[in-house]
């Protein structure tokens, strides 16, 4: 992750209108299965048939002072009655510099990786005059639900949406088909929507490698919530290092987290039980919370780390320097990957011309001090 951006601020929105709380949602819920629509075309669809560029198509539906020939603008014309298209309004609100909205579904802010994500959406909403509106749902599918269906009737001009439980909601699958929906950091089955993310595979066996390479061979795995596509991706990785060194994946046992630090700790009592012939020499944490809780609890029940067990995480949160002993991780940049969803999604909705240059962002391996070098290695 890289380094949390200062000076750039999170608009949240007033929802106080709608009065509505999340048990309440099923009452105003529209059944998706009925409303459901073809996904409506795009500007770039109308580029592509009438073989022009999307900065000129955008010049013929708000009528700029961009000039276009006549029998282009015909032809453009042509194209968008053939396509049925119809021109955002809030996109056309964007170009003219007037206050629009976007929303962002994320699970909390008390991870910094999060934190990143939200800034760097922030820093590109901040140069078209755009409000962010920020929505957590605490990885509770019912908010996650409830906030779908509030910006949905909010007619904001798209959502990025960083889902907390990898379950699609039927609200969110009629955003979908609008195609004003973003994803990043999250993948959700079932949903053909632009998705932003970085090389967690790479990343997760690259720093499995490295703990192998340390001598390790009696291992653990602090996963992430089942079904995130973050989790599976890690833990896939983990699987193939831990294969191409000859070991049984199936045998490296698995405790289940949720990518808090409370659950880092929880882990860190069921292995610390352990007999200490039995006991993992290394932990690898799906992410940096988990790493930090099993840290501190390891030393809180007097096991030095990375003396008596070795600890690693993912993300390279700021804690992740500051902790001691200083965490080894996967750097994913989370900044990056904000600025990316946010300039995919004004481009998808006709604000931008031009959409991000890079969607699958490469991770770094951090070696710092939580994994020791076992004799022999």
């Amino acid at each position: 992750m890289a380094h949390v951006r200062q000076g750039a601020s999170l608009v949240p929105a007033l929802l106080a209108p709608f009065r509505l709380t999340p048990h309440r949602w099923s009452l105003i819920m529209d059944d998706s299965s009925k409303t459901a629509r073809a996904a409506r075309p795009t500007i770039r669809d109308v580029a592509r048939l009438a073989k022009v560029s999307i900065g000129t198509v955008s010049a013929v539906i708000n009528n700029s002072d961009r000039p276009v020939a006549a029998d282009t603008r015909d032809h453009v014309l042509r194209c968008i009655a053939e396509l049925n298209f119809e021109p955002n309004n809030a996109a056309r609100s964007l170009k003219h510099q007037r206050i629009s909205s976007i929303g962002f579904i994320v699970p909390d802010l008390g991870n910094a990786f999060f934190v990143d994500v939200a800034q760097g959406i922030q820093s590109v909403l901040d140069h078209v005059d755009c409000l962010l509106v920020l929505c957590m749902t605490w990885s509770d599918t019912q908010r996650e639900e409830y906030y779908a269906q509030v910006l949905r009737t909010q007619r904001l001009n798209g959502v990025i949406y960083l889902s907390g439980t990898g379950l699609p909601s039927p609200s969110l699958i009629s955003l979908a088909t609008k195609g004003s929906v973003v994803f990043v950091d999250e993948c959700l089955p079932g949903i053909d929507v632009p998705f932003v993310s970085s090389q967690n595979l790479i990343g997760a066996r690259s720093l499995a490698q490295y703990v192998l390479g340390q001598g390790h061979r009696r291992l653990a795995i602090v996963s992430g919530p089942r079904g995130l596509w973050t989790s599976e991706q890690r833990q896939a990785g983990f699987r193939e290092a831990f294969a191409g060194a000859g070991l049984i994946p199936d045998e490296v046992p698995v405790m289940r987290g949720d990518y808090t630090e409370q659950s880092g700790r929880r882990a860190a009592d069921e292995i610390l039980a352990l007999p200490a012939a039995q006991r993992p020499t290394a932990v690898l944490c799906a992410n940096d919370l988990m790493a930090i809780g099993f840290i501190r609890r390891s030393r809180e029940l007097g096991l030095a780390v990375p003396e008596r067990i070795s600890v690693t995480g993912f993300d390279d949160i700021p804690e992740a320097r500051l902790l001691s002993p200083e965490l080894t991780t996967v750097r994913q940049p989370g900044y990056e990957m904000g600025r990316a969803a946010a300039t995919l999604l004004l481009e998808r909705i006709g604000a931008l011309v031009d959409g991000p240059d890079q969607r699958d962002f490469a991770t770094e391996l951090c070696i710092r001090h939580s994994v020791s070098r076992l004799g022999g290695a």
